[in-house]
């Protein structure tokens, strides 16, 4: 398995900003599909949402539609990090963020989060009103 490291998280107010990244190793990172996910307060962690995903090459993007058009994931092969820009962020953004490798997903992405075998600690994203 890869080893996935997230960074980046914090306090903010609405309408700011935050670059997540997730630093891997262990592993050929070039060979996962990347994928962002969080688990919003009240709910367990095995009910994470999906929030967006890129593919190998980095050619393909996914975004749920509750951050389409406010995030943008995007990854560096040579760095070996995936990163999530989050742009005019809300109160309902607040979650824990986590990163997640797929190895079994060679072209495009996939939103199931059991088709991702990896995953970081998370990272606490708070969104102040």
């Amino acid at each position: 398995q890869v080893q996935l490291v997230e960074s980046g998280g914090g306090l903010v107010q609405a309408g700011g900003s935050l670059r997540l990244s997730c630093a891997a190793s262990g592993r050929t990172f070039s060979n996962y599909a990347m994928g962002w996910f969080r688990q919003v307060p009240g709910t367990e962690r095995e009910f994470v949402e999906y929030v967006a995903a890129v593919s190998r090459s980095g050619g393909t993007t996914d975004y749920a539609d509750s951050v389409k058009g406010r995030f943008t994931i995007s990854r560096d092969n040579a760095k070996n990090t995936v990163y999530l820009q989050m742009n005019s962020l809300k109160p309902e953004d607040t979650a824990v963020y986590y990163c997640a490798a797929d190895r079994t997903t060679s072209l495009g992405v996939t939103p199931n989060s059991y088709e991702y075998d990896s995953w970081g600690q998370g990272t606490q994203v708070t969104v102040s009103s």
